[in-house]
Order: structure tokens, then sequence, then C-alpha cells
């Protein structure tokens, strides 16, 4: 089973401006001279952390981290309660990337994503297929309303009824059946008594439920004040949008990456983004490699899932 390669520290970084007066935090480690690789981190609106370079050998990658706008280390940052989320979209996103690929001087790079990071990895090399040497994708996620109603609207309180009655708590009773449009209204509300703890409680429902044992860490991360009010704020602005694309456009454009090698790791008891999404992708990429991992979850550093994923980066590597 592999392991996390050893904890290195960024050679370079920065804040590049990409207009609307957003700035993003990028950092380069590995080798310089390496495979280059982005990482596309989850959410919208997650952040990177320093463990995420590590599932790339540092010997043979150029190692790409950015926050996207709004979070992390990028400004300004989505929990300012001026901050306007109006230029915070996938498209921009996926500008920010080809900025930040020119920037770095890279003229095509394998493309890492996972959950949200799915998303934009496939919204990006769609768009950018010339750009693109490999995809690896972890816990697909394309924002069809079916996944949406299932973690968002209460399909998997069927698995986590006591972790439900947390998520819904801070909505009124006669609001409850249209749960990310009430939670819209509480995360823009201006007061931080409402939209504090709404924040709070969107950012535990999901942190609790993403691994398949619980994990203390990630709860304490995620439901951290400033934190949880980016990501929620971010997340919930995106579902309300539906991406910002045609319901199923992702998949319906798989087809475009035909020519790019691809493997996509999915955990069986992914309760976040159920295993019908990769299989569906997988389905509309026929040249794909699936692998299902029986005894995961969501989160990308569980056992069976990271050993998948670094077994792909090392073959990609070589």
């Amino acid at each position: 089973m592999r392991e996390m390669y050893p904890e290195i520290d960024p050679y370079d970084s920065g804040h590049l401006d990409v207009g609307d007066g957003q700035r993003i935090y990028w950092e380069t480690s590995g080798n310089p001279e390496g495979k280059p690789v982005v990482f596309l981190h989850g959410g919208p609106g997650g952040g990177t952390n320093a463990n995420q370079r590590r599932v790339f050998d540092p010997a043979k990658y150029r190692i790409v981290l950015f926050d996207q706008r709004g979070c992390g280390k990028s400004t300004p940052h989505a929990s300012a309660p001026e901050a306007d989320l109006a230029t915070n979209t996938t498209w921009h996103l996926v500008a920010d990337i080809e900025k930040l690929r020119e920037h770095l001087g890279i003229d095509s790079w394998q493309v890492f994503g996972g959950s949200w990071g799915s998303s934009l990895a496939l919204a990006y090399a769609e768009t950018h297929t010339d750009r693109v040497s490999e995809l690896v994708l972890r816990g697909i996620f394309t924002l069809r309303q079916v996944e949406l109603d299932w973690f968002y609207e209460g399909g998997a309180s069927a698995v986590f009824p006591d972790l439900w009655e947390g998520f819904l708590e801070p909505v009124p009773v006669d609001e409850r059946g249209k749960l990310i449009r009430a939670y819209s209204k509480l995360l823009n509300d201006p007061d931080p008594a409402v939209h504090e703890p709404a924040a709070v409680a969107w950012s535990r429902w999901e942190s609790s439920t993403i691994t398949l044992l619980p994990n203390a860490g990630n709860v304490a991360r995620f439901t951290e004040p400033s934190y949880a009010v980016a990501f929620a704020r971010i997340e919930n602005h995106y579902f309300m949008n539906g991406g910002w694309w045609e319901e199923g456009q992702l998949i319906r454009d798989a087809g475009k990456l035909a020519n790019i090698p691809t493997v996509i790791v999915q955990g069986r008891y992914d309760m976040c983004t159920p295993p019908m999404t990769a299989w569906a992708l997988a389905e509309a990429m026929p040249h794909a490699e699936l692998k299902m991992i029986p005894d995961a979850g969501h989160a990308f550093d569980e056992p069976g899932i990271l050993d998948a994923l670094i077994d792909a980066t090392d073959r990609f590597a070589s």
C-alpha cells in the first residue's frame, strides 16, 4: 500500500493578479525541471494544504498548487463581510488556471483534481484539451441536480440521520423543502450571528461525512469559523448556479478527452459524491481506467484511495 511522499516545502510561491481585483496564491515544489502537474482542490472553496504536495514524486514532478478565488491564501477572502462572489465562477477559474500556466511558462501539464477539483479539471480539460497531458480524477462530482439532491437535499440523510439533524438546525422549518436555497439566504445575511452558525453547520455536515470513519481533525479544520464561512459561501454560490454549465454538460462533453490518458479513482462508500457519477463518467470515457476502492469514502488520504492516486501519478511520471 503506497503512502505519501515525505513532506516538502515550496521552492517558489506568489500571488498572481488574475483581474477583477482577485489575486490567487500559487506555489511550486518538487523538481523545477520535472513533469508539470497542477493540483485542483475541492470545495469549491476548500483551499490547498501541504499534504497535497505529497501525492507526487518530488524527484520527478514540478508540483503546482494554487488556492482558487476567495479561499486559502488568495485575496480577497470570501469570509470578509464585503466579499463579492460575482466574479467567482467556474469559467473565471478555468481562465485563472490558464493564466497561471502561462505565468509559470508551462506548455502542458497533468491535471489532478478530486471532488469539486474533478469538476474543475473536466471543465478545464474540455476547454483547453491541448494543454492537458493526463488527467487523474478522484471522487467524481459534476453538479448534476441528482448529485446535489443526494447530498444537500436529503438523500444522504438515510445513512447519516443523526448528522443530518445538525445540517437542518439553522434552517427555519418552513424553508426546509429547498435547503440549498435556504442556506443561500442564511449565508448571505450580513449579520455574523446568522451566517456564521449556518456556515459551521454546512461545513460540519460535509466534513463529518467525507471519510469512511469519523475524522475529528477534518471536522475541526472545516468548522473553524473563517474557513467555514468562505467554504460554505463559495460552495453554495456554485450550487445555486449549477456550475454555470448545462445540466450534465461535463459528462456529455467527455468525448473531447479521448486522447488524454485518464485515471478515475472512486471510493465505493463515498457519501458525498457517490459512485454513480464516476460510473457515468467512465462510460463516457471508455479509454479511462476506473478504480473503485472497496473500503473507502470520499477523502483523498484514505488508504485505498491514496494508494490508487499515487500509483497513477507514479505511472504517469515514468
